[in-house]
C-alpha cells in the first residue's frame, strides 16, 4: 500500500487522470477507460518493479546482516543475527557483535566494548553468571557482570551466552525505535536526479499553463486547451528518472550479488568507478587463504622437529579456524595418535592473547598427574626471541633464518616454551623462562587469478597497493608474483617514525606495505586520501574498521571477515577473492556507464515528443499527440531506459580508461548537450514530416498515424544510438542484449496493430497509412540513425566527462 501511495502522489498519474476525466466529460468513454487502464498499468508496472527491487534488498540485507554462531540441536550453526530468538545458545568470538541481550554461562578472558550504549570507550570485563536463578538483566556497564548486549563488540576473548531478549525488547531496540524517525542523507545521485524531474516539472508546468492560456483565448476551446497542455506537460515530464535510478541500483547490487559481492550502501555502486587506488591485504584475498607447513627449522638446542611442532600446536587455539593453527593441527593429524594424544591428560589453564606491543600468544597447561606446569608460546619470530633473550649468536641465526625462509615466499612464526615451576602464573609472558625451539614457515599459494586482475586495474587507471603483517621479504615475493612494483617497500617501524608530510611523499612511489599494525591502516588510507586518491580498502578484522569506514570504498571479506568490518564497509566479499574485487569496479564501471546512456535518452527522446505537443498550440495546426499517443509511447520508453540499457554489455574499453572525477555529474553540460542534439534533430526530422504531410493535404487521421509512426521509429534510432560510444553500430548490433530485441518485437507488434485493427485505430484516431507513407517513416528513422551514428564520434569525450 506505500508503494501504491507513492504512485499516486507521482505528477504523471495525476496527469492520467486529469486527461481521463477530460475525456470522460467530452463523451469519449472509450479513451476515458483507455487512459484509465494506462493508469492502472503503470500503476502495476512501478508496484512489480517494487516489490522486487524490495524482495532483492531484503535477501541481500539477510547476508549482510551481523552473523551469530549459535548451537541448536547439539550443532553448531551460522545463522543471521535476526533470527536469533530468546532461549538460544550463542558463542560469542573475538570481533563478533553480540546478536541480542544475553546472560553468559561460560566466559573465558571476554571483554566488551559497551560504548554504543554506554559512552564509554574502555571495554568491560564480563563473567559467567549463575544460570539456575535466571537473575533480571541490569544496564550496560561495569565491570565482572555476566549480561552481554545486543549490538556490543567482543573485542578479546570468548565466551557462551543465553538470549534473555531480542528486538524491540533490547537495549539497543529501544533506542533503534526512536532512531527509526531519523531520515537518512540521499546519496548524490538521487538527489542530482530528484533536482532535474523538479527543473523539468517547473517548466513543463509553466509552459503547459501558457499552452492552456494561448490555445484557450485564440481558439475558445478551453477543454481541447486543457487537453493539450496535459499532453504538453506529460511530454516535458521526465519521471523515468527516479525509476530508472531505482531500477539501476537495485539490479546493480543484484549484479554484484550474481558476483558474490554483496552492495550494503547505494553510493558504493555511484563510486566504485572512481577509484584511482585499491589497498589489499595479501592473505586470503591475494592468496589462497590455504595454509600448510612448508619448513621447519630447528634450534640447535631442540631434541626434534616433532617437539617444535607439538609446542606450537599446544600455544594454538583448539579446533581454530584460523589458517596457520589449522596448518599445525593437519600435521600432528598425520602423526600416530593425532592431536588427541597431545591433548590428553592436559588442561589449559591460562591464555596471554596477542597484543599490539608484543606479537605473540601462548597457552599454559598442567598436567593431570604431576602438576607440572607447561607455557607454550608462538609468534613472531622477533617477538619470540624477545621473549627467549636470545644471545647475539642465536639472535643472528634467526634473522638469518627468517629472511631466507622468507625470501622463498613463506610466512615465518617463531616457537618457544618454559616449564614453570608451579605455584602463581606471571601476569604477563613475559614473566616466563622461555626456550627458543625455532621457526615453523608456511606457504600460501597466489590466487591464479591475480596476475590478470592486477594488470587489468592497471590498465584501467587503478593503482593496487598491498598492505600485510607479513616479513618484509615474504610480502615483496609474493607482491612481485602478483605483478606489483616492489621497490621502495615500506615496514611498520618505518611508518611509525614518518610525519605526514614524509608519509605523503613515500606513497607516491611505494606500492607494498609490511609488518603493517591494523591501526596503521587508518593513517594509510587518510594519507592517500590528502593525496587526492580516491580509496578503494579491504579488511576482515575489528581493527580493520576505522580505515574501512574512512575509505571511500570499504570492502570486508565475507569469509573470515568480522561483523564488525562488514558493518564498517560499503561493500562485502562472500569468497574473499581478489578477482571479485576488479570485477566489481568493471561492474561498476558498467553500470555508471549504463545509466548514463539511460539518462542521455530520456532527455533526448522528450525533445520531439514536447515538440509535437507543442508545435500545434502555437501555430494553430491539428493536435497530434493527445495524451494517449504520450502514454503509449511512456509504455515504450519506460521499459527502454530501465531494462533495455540496464542489461547492455561492457564498453570495449571500459577498462582502459582512467578513473571519473567522484565529482562528475550523471548529466554534465557535455551530455545534456549530446542529449539536446539528438533531441533537436529528432524534433526537426519529425516535423518535417508533419510539414510534408500538410503540404500533400493528408487528412488529420492519416497525418497523425505518419507522424506518430516515424517518431516511434526515430525513437528505435535513439536507443540504438545510445546502446554504445565506444563501438560502431555494426559491432553494437552483434552484441547480445535479449531485452532490445524483445522490446523491439512488442513495439513493432503493437505498431502494426494500431495501423491495422480499426477498434485500434478508432482509438488512436489513425487513418490508413500507404506503403509510401511507411516508407518516409523508415526513412526519417534511418536518417537519425545515420546522422547521429557520423557525429557521435566527436562527442565520445562528453561521454567519459
Amino acid at each position: 500500500m506505500r508503494i501504491v501511495v507513492d504512485v499516486l502522489r507521482e505528477p504523471m498519474f495525476a496527469l492520467l487522470l486529469g486527461a481521463g476525466a477530460i475525456y470522460l466529460v467530452l463523451g469519449d468513454l472509450t479513451e476515458s477507460l483507455v487512459l484509465l487502464a494506462f493508469a492502472t498499468i503503470s500503476v502495476s508496472i512501478t508496484v512489480v518493479q517494487e516489490t522486487r527491487s524490495e524482495r532483492v534488498l531484503d535477501a541481500l540485507r539477510d547476508l549482510t546482516s551481523p552473523r551469530a554462531l549459535v548451537i541448536r540441536d547439539g550443532v553448531r550453526k551460522r545463522i543471521s543475527g535476526r533470527d536469533v530468538v530468546r532461549g538460544d545458545a550463542v558463542i560469542l568470538l573475538e570481533g563478533d557483535r553480540v546478536p541480542a541481550d544475553a546472560i553468559l554461562a561460560a566466559a573465558s578472558n571476554l571483554l566488551l566494548d559497551e560504548s554504543l550504549l554506554t559512552g564509554e570507550s574502555i571495554p568491560v570485563r564480563k563473567v559467567a553468571g549463575a544460570t539456575a536463578e535466571e537473575p533480571a538483566m541490569a544496564r550496560p556497564g561495569g565491570e565482572d557482570l555476566p549480561f552481554v548486549f545486543s549490538g556490543t563488540l567482543v573485542v578479546r576473548g570468548e565466551g557462551l551466552a543465553i538470549v534473555r531478549a531480542t528486538g524491540a525488547r533490547s537495549e539497543i531496540g529501544r533506542i533503534g525505535q526512536a532512531l527509526g524517525r531519523i531520515a537518512t542523507e540521499p546519496p548524490r545521485l538521487q538527489k542530482e536526479t530528484r533536482r532535474l524531474v523538479r527543473i523539468a516539472a517547473v517548466v513543463g508546468g509553466i509552459a503547459s499553463l501558457l499552452a492552456v492560456i494561448l490555445y484557450g483565448c485564440l481558439r475558445g476551446d478551453w477543454l481541447q486547451a486543457t487537453l493539450g497542455g496535459i499532453a504538453l506537460g506529460m511530454s516535458m515530464l521526465p519521471e523515468e528518472f527516479p525509476l530508472v535510478l531505482t531500477a539501476f541500483m537495485v539490479m546493480g547490487a543484484w549484479r554484484l550479488s550474481q558476483a558474490r559481492v554483496l552492495t550494503r550502501r547505494a553510493a558504493a555502486i555511484e563510486m566504485l568507478g572512481s577509484a584511482t587506488v585499491l589497498c589489499t591485504d595479501k592473505t586470503g584475498t591475494l592468496t589462497e587463504n590455504r595454509m600448510s607447513i612448508a619448513e621447519v627449522r630447528v634450534s640447535a638446542l631442540t631434541e626434534t622437529e616433532a617437539t617444535l611442532v607439538e609446542t606450537a600446536l599446544l600455544a594454538s587455539g583448539r579446533d581454530s579456524f584460523e589458517p596457520m593453527e589449522r596448518a599445525i593441527a593437519e600435521r600432528m593429524m598425520a602423526q600416530p595418535g593425532g592431536t588427541e594424544k597431545l591433548y590428553a591428560g592436559q588442561e589449559l589453564v591460562r591464555q596471554f592473547a596477542l597484543r599490539p606491543e608484543l606479537l605473540a600468544m601462548t597457552n599454559v597447561w598442567r598436567r593431570d598427574g604431576d602438576g607440572q606446569t607447561l607455557a607454550c608460546a608462538k609468534g613472531a619470530p622477533e617477538a619470540i626471541g624477545l621473549l627467549c633473550n636470545l644471545d647475539a649468536e642465536r639472535l643472528a641465526w634467526l634473522h638469518r633464518s627468517v629472511d631466507e625462509m622468507a625470501r622463498g615466499g613463506a610466512r615465518v612464526l617463531g616457537v618457544a616454551k618454559a616449564a614453570h615451576p608451579g605455584g602463581e602464573l606471571p601476569a604477563d609472558q613475559r614473566g616466563f623462562a622461555f626456550t627458543f625451539l625455532g621457526l615453523v614457515g608456511f606457504s600460501d599459494p597466489l590466487r591464479a587469478n591475480v596476475p590478470a586482475a592486477v594488470g587489468e586495474c592497471r590498465s584501467a587507471g587503478v593503482r593496487v597497493i598491498m598492505i600485510t603483517g607479513d616479513y618484509p621479504a615474504t610480502a615483496e615475493t609474493i607482491a612481485a608474483r602478483a605483478g606489483l612494483e616492489t621497490a621502495g617497500t615500506i615496514g611498520g617501524d618505518e611508518l611509525a617514525r614518518l610525519d605526514d608530510a614524509g608519509l605523503k611523499h613515500r606513497l607516491l612511489g611505494a606500492n607494498v606495505f609490511a609488518r603493517i599494525m591494523p591501526e596503521q591502516k587508518l593513517r594509510l588510507v587518510e594519507a592517500l586520501k590528502a593525496n587526492g586518491e580516491v580509496v578503494a580498502m579491504t579488511g576482515d578484522g575489528v581493527n580493520d574498521a576505522p580505515a574501512l569506514k574512512s575509505a571511500h570504498i570499504g570492502i570486508a571479506m565475507g569469509g573470515r571477515g568480522t561483523d564488525v568490518a562488514r558493518e564498517a564497509s560499503s561493500i562485502v566479499l562472500l569468497d574473499d577473492d581478489f578477482g571479485s574485487i576488479v570485477r566489481t569496479i568493471r561492474l561498476g564501471r558498467r553500470i555508471y556507464d549504463n545509466l548514463r546512456k539511460a539518462m542521455a535518452y530520456i532527455v533526448a527522446v522528450h525533445v520531439p515528443i514536447a515538440g509535437l505537443a507543442l508545435l500545434p498550440l502555437l501555430f494553430g495546426f491539428p493536435l497530434i499527440l493527445t495524451p494517449i499517443h504520450i502514454a503509449f509511447l511512456e509504455m515504450v520508453i519506460d521499459p527502454a531506459c530501465s531494462i533495455v540499457f540496464e542489461a547492455e554489455a561492457d564498453e570495449d574499453d571500459l577498462m582502459r580508461r582512467p578513473p571519473r572525477s567522484p565529482e562528475s555529474q550523471i548529466l554534465s553540460g557535455r551530455m545534456a548537450g549530446w542529449s539536446l542534439l539528438q533531441g533537436g534533430l529528432a524534433l526537426i526530422t519529425v516535423a518535417a514530416v508533419f510539414a510534408g504531410g500538410l503540404a500533400r493535404g493528408m487528412p488529420e487521421t492519416e497525418l497523425r498515424a505518419l507522424v506518430f509512426v516515424s517518431l516511434v521509429l526515430i525513437n528505435v534510432s535513439l536507443i540504438l544510438v545510445n546502446r554504445s560510444f565506444s563501438s560502431s553500430l555494426l559491432v553494437a548490433l552483434r552484441r547480445r542484449n535479449v531485452s532490445l530485441w524483445v522490446l523491439m518485437s512488442a513495439v513493432a507488434t503493437v505498431l502494426a496493430i494500431t495501423l491495422s485493427w480499426p477498434p485500434a485505430m478508432k482509438l488512436f484516431r489513425f487513418g490508413p497509412l500507404h506503403l509510401d507513407d511507411l516508407a518516409l517513416s523508415l526513412a526519417a528513422g534511418a536518417a537519425i540513425l545515420v546522422v547521429l551514428e557520423l557525429v557521435k564520434p566527436y562527442w565520445r569525450a562528453a561521454f567519459r566527462s
